[in-house]
């Protein structure tokens, strides 16, 4: 398990990266990671961030909230790809000092904290099966394709359209040659790490159905749509402790 908690948060426009804001008195990759620490489909996980960050997100993350599946925190890189690239090299070491060989790589992106076991189970059911397989759900709003121009060239059933969330998840025989041949060349447009196994593996990832509740704190808005629905969790789970007393 990869969880990339490197990004500087510039579009939030303050000084606390996206990932480290609190919400409902956590910091918002905590939410994602209790998930991984808790499920018994997940053996390790590697947390990547900023170099500047690794002795905080060990104390105050990784010790702090019990995450002990935590088997490396290490520094990413400046975009998405070169972290899960270093990750899947922290990963082939540990896998010589372990003598073990890892089947399965889920990545998920720390800023996105509504997370819950029901859908991290549906993934890797499918991985297992497809190999290639993304979080995500069917859009609502009709979506327009444009040319360069803003002329619209289509307009796609919303039926077949997908916003791609994360985990994303690989089988690691894919994974791992996929960035391989990825850091051989120009990245230019590579946003996610199915794009990265489609383009140099030629293989199709499967969606899986997420939820429309698993946004991603990465502007004003969803940090306050972060906290409305972390306020609303919270409070439900007070209900349900005091029912059972």
């Amino acid at each position: 398990m990869v969880v990339l908690a490197a990004g500087k948060g510039t579009r939030m426009g303050g000084s606390v990266a996206k990932q480290f804001l609190e919400i409902g008195g956590k910091p918002v990759v905590v939410y994602a990671l209790e998930v991984f620490e808790h499920s018994p489909e997940i053996d390790q996980i590697i947390l990547v961030t900023g170099a500047d960050k690794i002795e905080y997100c060990q104390k105050e993350i990784i010790e702090k909230y019990g995450i002990k599946k935590t088997v490396s925190v290490c520094a990413g890189g400046r975009e998405r790809y070169e972290s899960v690239w270093k990750a899947l090299q922290t990963l082939k070491s540990l896998e010589s000092e372990q003598e073990q060989k890892t089947d399965y790589v889920l990545i998920h992106d720390g800023a996105r904290p509504f997370l819950n076991q029901e859908m991290l189970e549906r993934l890797c059911a499918c991985v297992k099966e497809e190999k290639a397989c993304v979080l995500g759900m069917p859009v609502k709003d009709t979506i327009k394709l444009t040319d360069e121009n803003g002329k619209i060239r289509e307009s796609p059933r919303r039926d077949l359209v997908w916003q791609a969330q994360t985990p994303q998840a690989f089988a690691a025989e894919l994974l791992f040659p996929a960035f391989e041949k990825l850091m051989q060349h120009s990245t230019e447009g590579i946003t996610d790490d199915a794009m990265v196994v489609e383009q140099e593996m030629g293989i199709a990832s499967v969606m899986v159905k997420g939820g429309y509740e698993k946004y991603k704190n990465h502007n004003t808005g969803g940090s306050a749509r972060c906290r409305e629905l972390s306020g609303r969790k919270i409070e439900k789970s007070k209900i349900q402790k005091a029912n059972y007393k």
